[in-house]
């Protein structure tokens, strides 16, 4: 598979190499057009001078002079051309090797007419020659040696020839490195992927690189470390639910044995005893099934306008009852008209779950305070309590399943609330606030 992807990789490099030398070539093919047609416009126009010229020699002396007709044919000689003059009956007047023959020594010497130029000249083309709209003769002209286009071509060849070799070898030499390197760290990212499909939480897929490549791997590497928080929560959660269950399950079963036994006799303290020790194995099932309705919850919500202040008031009232011999003083601020769209069941289990930790973290005559404000188009609602307060360590870690801080409990109350939260669109935080106590805010959308 991994051959494959490198494949496929590098031939699409290819294939936007080939196109980038298909565009140069075409490039240059429409270039050297351009360049022809220019110089053939040019041609015309130089053929057209001659032409005036020679017509001009004509109209000037009114008939046709060998010795005139020498001077047009070396000046259209300087442009390029090879000229012959015929007259109205179609014979030679002149041409331009007799207008070489007839130059001087010295003149020819001086090196003002250049000599033909190298290659095979080109057919002969005919311009009829007119004046007062009688046709007086006919100029022949052939353009001297290869097309003036000629160097440029051959430049252009060598040019085109040398990107190819040169840049078209560098591209395919980069292509392959590419192609190589992508594939390899996408390799070592899918070879940590099927160590984690394997068990292995702790491989990690090498970083590097600030691409998406890099980022796939950091999500990757967040991916697998909280994988493996999970496995070493589930780990230890284990471990407690064993120990937890035990505990009671030990208790039982002993009294049950000394009470078949005779050991102990069946009386009504004996069976409150082995009540209380199941009541504790039900609370434990209680709890891991109220986490997974927790989860579901999200599909079930029946929201409605729920008015805050008569909700927190009777939830605050409910759990004073619970801490009555504490005499813990509590406090509700929060404006008569605050509403916010919620399920007030779930809203309100979550409230009360805040509220029973915050009454019993507390001392005696401790205090715990809920305020519910409206901030940037979202509802707060806040409990705080002064008691000891949270260790920095717990402090990103104590929303998590199963994560207890201390012996009591199976931990899944604050995972059950964040939960809950989550489902109606909104979070919840912790915070240590100045001082002692700690400080729980659920922010909803209106």
């Amino acid at each position: 598979m991994r051959s494959r992807l490198r494949t496929k990789l590098l031939a699409l490099l290819l294939a936007v190499v080939a196109v980038a030398l298909s565009a140069a070539l075409v490039l240059r093919g429409l270039m050297v057009r351009d360049f022809r047609a220019y110089l053939e416009g040019q041609a015309e126009d130089r053929v057209y001078w001659i032409t005036a010229d020679a017509e001009r020699t004509y109209a000037r002396h009114g008939r046709w002079s060998r010795e005139w007709v020498d001077e047009d044919a070396l000046w259209a000689l300087m442009l390029g051309f090879q000229v012959r003059v015929l007259d109205a009956g179609g014979h030679v007047v002149s041409d331009t090797e007799a207008a070489l023959g007839a130059l001087t020594p010295a003149m020819a010497g001086r090196g003002l007419v250049p000599p033909p130029g190298p290659g095979a000249p080109e057919e002969w083309v005919p311009y009829p020659l007119f004046l007062g709209g009688e046709q007086i003769g006919t100029l022949e002209v052939r353009r001297l040696g290869p097309p003036g286009d000629a160097p440029l071509v051959e430049r252009s060849n060598l040019y085109l020839l040398a990107s190819v070799l040169v840049l078209g070898g560098l591209a395919l030499g980069l292509s392959a490195f590419t192609s190589r390197r992508l594939t390899a760290r996408l390799s070592r990212l899918a070879e940590a992927a099927a160590a984690i499909g394997r068990g292995d939480l702790k491989v990690r897929a090498p970083g590097g690189g600030e691409d998406e490549v890099g980022a796939l791997a950091e999500t990757f590497n967040r991916m697998a470390l909280q994988l493996d928080g999970l496995e070493q929560q589930r780990k230890k959660l284990l471990t407690d639910l064993a120990h937890d269950l035990r505990t009671p399950l030990g208790a039982i079963r002993g009294e049950l044995e000394a009470m078949q036994d005779g050991l102990l006799p069946t009386t009504r303290e004996g069976l409150q005893s082995l009540h209380e020790e199941t009541g504790r194995l039900q609370r434990m099932l209680e709890g891991i099934e109220a986490l997974a309705q927790a989860q579901a919850s999200a599909l079930t919500l029946a929201k409605e306008r729920v008015a805050l202040r008569p909700l927190l008031s009777h939830l605050l009232e409910r759990a004073e009852r619970g801490v009555a011999a504490k005499q813990v003083t509590t406090r509700l601020d929060c404006a008569a008209g605050l509403s916010v769209l919620a399920d007030p069941d779930r809203l309100g289990q979550v409230v009360m779950n805040l509220l029973v930790n915050a009454t019993r973290a507390v001392g005696v005559g401790g205090s715990v305070t809920v305020r519910a404000s409206r901030r940037e188009g979202q509802v707060a609602i806040a409990v705080e309590d002064d008691g000891p307060g949270i260790a920095e360590t717990d402090l990103p870690l104590i929303f998590e399943r199963f994560y207890r801080r201390s012996e009591a409990g199976l931990g899944i109350g604050l995972a059950i609330a964040r939960e809950l939260v989550e489902a109606h669109g909104g979070r919840i935080s912790a915070e240590i606030p100045p001082g002692e106590g700690a400080k729980f805010t659920i922010w909803l959308p209106e």
